[in-house]
């Protein structure tokens, strides 16, 4: 079958008489076998999905950079027969699998839900007679029949009958109805809001353009942040690990000890030293941050996305619905004469419908503050707009039986009606004009006495979708955190650039056709031109889902990470590739379920509640990180060095054990902290990371080195209460870094660590000091080498928390510099192109 879909770009421009003989078909529609035959060439009216299956997903998490580290160790662990180490391991290994299997499981269903958003069912005509079928078996070449309520099950132009209301907010989000006539498009998956005509379907399935948005969905998404940070520090980790571990293993060997002994304490030291915790405790921290939103009215469906909300410095926000209250309003009317408001709201009141009122209809009537005046009137005929005249008429009877007319509608149609003069024709076209360039939509309406072709002008009634209350409130706190606000609509430049106004954002909004070359379809990259100009731009008017899609990218590539609130199915490409996608409250299952964070809460503030949290969250994690590399280096390159100089185990194999399940553990409890709130967004500074925690870490090799000397020839202590005495200074050492890698500030300075915290950190202070004391798997010593430990490590975590502080200053003076001295090229460039 020589026959092919026509794209709805070329069906707009080309007469249905022709489109009618590309396709094969005719007003009586197609025979039932010719149907079955397309239906067999084209495919299904519906949408592709291609399925994993959920074994695959689940074992898809036991491979990777990180999965292999934990399952390495396992291995050793295995081959040492360690079968504690062996358990903890395995289980952590697991809980990562379950915890990030689960969130996808609940995340990654998108395509399903734009399904929910397309026709079941369809009106057709075949063999000249109308059935109704499953939406699923529509085939180009089809008519259809279209009313209000439907949803149009398939891209079509419009062939027969007077007009149509088309809402089609949820595919390009424009907030009103759009009215279509003959020879007019209309896409799958809006809804009629009015009328009734006849259609010829030019493209179903994967051809429409509603299907470009799921494609657009299935092909967006960004890397998450967390992953390449988990990723660089545990590279960093083990790549510390193994080449210490090669260095001691070949000292050792050359100085004649048994490969067995030496195999089995590195396996065991390198096993300590991998963070096969980590993973583990930022899932927890991230899992409890969850918890936490929930209570704020905002459900996280991915769990990563927690560290990229932290992040955000750019919020591109959906108009309709998000911004504003997607409720169609009345402005202030613009009366003619003597007429008194109220009186002009009354008159369009009795000039709509009693029943199937549209938007406009509605906000009339909610306009009204005495809604009982209407049942002082009678409707007695009603002519409801049509394209052609573009006005409604009522013939109304008062409740003193005296009867009269009167008409609302485009007001060029209701200025001729009661022929204007040219002074007051001039007054009211200058008044619609002002409300265009506002961005609102315009009525006039005028009345007349029954039998009377005299009509009065009556005003000017201006609609528009008002903002939410605390849009304009959430887009300052925004700026207050570093997050610039760019508005995303479908609407008008004009409509934009009120609200924008209204809620204190630049008026630098530009339509989509001034930025993006024409006939973009969203498949290739912007180039570099349109991406500079995305990044200047506060606001973009005029946009469908494609453009979204590339707004975000564009964004993307120039280094930023982008937030994206929206609620229709047009927004759900940019919502998923977006770092952080949130769905606004009532917002479509498909939007949903392309976001990372779902709001349940009307309006935005609770984004401000969310990012605040996330960056908290944050905090938490880059602590435990330091903290990890700083342990990690501390005891790697302490055992070695002591191995080298004094040729004998610093600590033993049991202790390495203890030291793993005491500090990492209990260290879980850090997802409980309290935290200092950054002002600006937030990112893993590897580097900085990585500077701060290796001069910990040295700073604590040296400490525990002068203890080990300390206890050697000044104390005299013997190979086993030795090993014991560095330790209990190991153990403690450790969470004392924690107190002091939680906090930018002096360790004792606000917030103080939760209760949670400490207690489970003094907890294992206290088994550690009875294990030593007691003697239990280790050898005793003293309870005054025990207060004597724990001395020297307040005075050296006084020493390392100053250390850390002027390494913080010198990074910041640093970046500082860095800053003013781009600036100043920044500054000198504009200056060369001024001239």
């Amino acid at each position: 079958m020589k026959l092919n879909t026509i794209q709805t770009e070329v069906a707009e421009k080309t007469k249905s008489r022709d489109l009618y003989q590309k396709l094969k078909t005719g007003e009586n529609g197609l025979q039932d076998s010719e149907a079955g035959q397309r239906l067999e060439y084209f495919g299904p009216n519906s949408l592709e999905e291609k399925k994993q299956s959920p074994l695959r997903k689940f074992l898809g998490y036991f491979w990777g950079p990180i999965p292999w580290m934990i399952e390495v160790a396992a291995g050793l662990s295995l081959v040492i027969r360690d079968w504690t180490d062996f358990i903890i391991i395995m289980v952590m290994l697991l809980f990562n699998a379950v915890i990030g299997f689960w969130q996808e499981y609940q995340a990654d269903n998108a395509l399903s839900a734009l399904k929910e958003e397309l026709a079941s069912q369809a009106r057709v005509k075949r063999d000249g007679q109308w059935q109704e079928i499953d939406a699923r078996d529509l085939v180009p070449g089809d008519i259809i029949g279209l009313k209000i309520g439907d949803i149009i099950p398939g891209d079509v132009k419009l062939v027969k009958g007077d007009y149509l209301s088309v809402d089609e907010s949820a595919l390009t989000g424009e907030s009103l109805p759009v009215d279509k006539q003959r020879e007019d498009i209309a896409y799958s998956g809006s809804s009629i809001k009015q009328g009734e005509m006849q259609a010829l379907v030019t493209a179903t399935g994967n051809q429409t353009k509603f299907a470009r948005t799921a494609k657009l969905v299935e092909g967006a998404g960004a890397p998450s942040h967390f992953q390449k940070a988990v990723l660089t520090i545990g590279d960093f980790l083990i790549y510390v690990s193994l080449g210490l571990a090669a260095i001691l293993v070949l000292a050792q060997l050359i100085r004649g000890d048994s490969f067995l002994t030496v195999f089995q304490f590195v396996l065991i030291l390198v096993v300590a030293a991998i963070p096969v915790a980590m993973p583990a405790v930022l899932s927890v921290t991230m899992a409890l941050g969850a918890l936490m939103l929930s209570k704020m009215k905002a459900i996280v469906s991915k769990l990563q996305s927690i560290e990229e909300i932290a992040g955000i410095d750019i919020l591109c926000s959906d108009k309709t619905g998000t911004l504003t209250k997607n409720e169609l309003t009345l402005g202030e009317p613009a009366v003619h004469g003597d007429e008194a408001p109220q009186d002009l709201i009354l008159s369009a009141a009795l000039a709509s419908p009693l029943e199937d009122r549209d938007a406009m209809d509605q906000a009339v009537v909610q306009a009204l503050e005495d809604r009982e005046a209407l049942k002082g009137f009678e409707q007695v005929e009603y002519t409801p707009f049509n394209p052609t005249a573009k006005r409604t008429q009522a013939t109304v009877k008062d409740s003193r039986g005296q009867t009269f007319k009167v008409s609302k509608g485009a007001p060029q149609v209701i200025f001729k009606l009661c022929g204007l003069g040219s002074d007051e024709f001039s007054r009211a076209r200058e008044t619609v004009d002002e409300f265009a360039g506002k961005g609102y939509r315009t009525l006039g309406v005028a009345r007349a006495e029954q039998g009377s072709d005299d009509w009065q002008f009556l005003g000017l009634l201006p609609f528009y979708d008002p903002p939410r209350e605390d849009s304009a409130e959430t887009i300052k706190q925004a700026r207050e955190y570093g997050i610039q606000v760019k508005m995303v609509t479908g609407d008008n430049t004009a409509i934009g650039r009120e609200i924008s106004k209204q809620l204190g954002l630049s008026a630098n909004i530009k339509s989509v056709e001034d930025i993006f070359p024409k006939g973009y379809q969203g498949q290739e990259k912007p180039d570099e031109a349109t991406s500079r100009q995305i990044a200047a731009t506060d606001g973009f008017a005029e946009v469908f889902p494609e453009h979204k899609y590339a707004i975000v990218k564009a964004l993307q590539d120039r280094g930023h990470l982008v937030a994206m609130t929206g609620d229709g199915v047009n927004d759900a490409p940019a919502l998923k590739q977006a770092d952080v996608g949130i769905a606004v409250s009532g917002a479509t299952s498909a939007a949903q379920s392309a976001s990372s964070l779902v709001l349940t809460k009307p309006g935005l503030s609770v984004i401000i509640r969310a990012i605040e949290e996330a960056r908290r969250i944050f905090e938490r994690m880059n602590s435990y990180a330091i903290y990890r590399i700083t342990e990690t280096i501390r005891i790697m390159f302490f055992v070695v060095l002591a191995m080298i100089v004094f040729n004998f185990y610093p600590i033993s194999t049991v202790m390495i054990i203890l030291l793993a399940l005491l500090n990492d553990l209990p260290i879980m409890t850090i997802a409980y902290d309290r935290t200092f709130l950054p002002p600006k967004p937030v990112r893993w500074e590897m580097k900085r990371v990585i500077t701060v925690s290796t001069a910990l870490g040295l700073i604590g090799v040296a400490e525990t080195f002068l203890l080990l000397l300390i206890g050697k020839f000044w104390l005299g202590l013997p190979e086993g209460p030795l090993q014991s005495f560095v330790y209990l200074k190991l153990a403690v050492a450790g969470h004392m870094t924690l107190f002091i890698v939680r906090t930018k500030k002096p360790f004792w300075a606000r917030p103080h660590p939760a209760p949670l915290l400490l207690i489970a950190i003094i907890g294992t202070q206290v088994v550690a000091a009875l294990i030593v004391g007691f003697g239990f798997l280790v050898a005793p010593i003293p309870w005054l080498y025990v207060l004597y430990i724990w001395l020297y490590c307040i005075v050296w975590a006084l020493i390392e928390d100053r250390a850390k502080l002027a390494i913080y200053e010198h990074i910041d003076l640093s970046g500082k510099r860095h800053q003013d001295f781009l600036k100043k090229i920044q500054k000198g460039l504009h200056a060369h192109i001024g001239t």
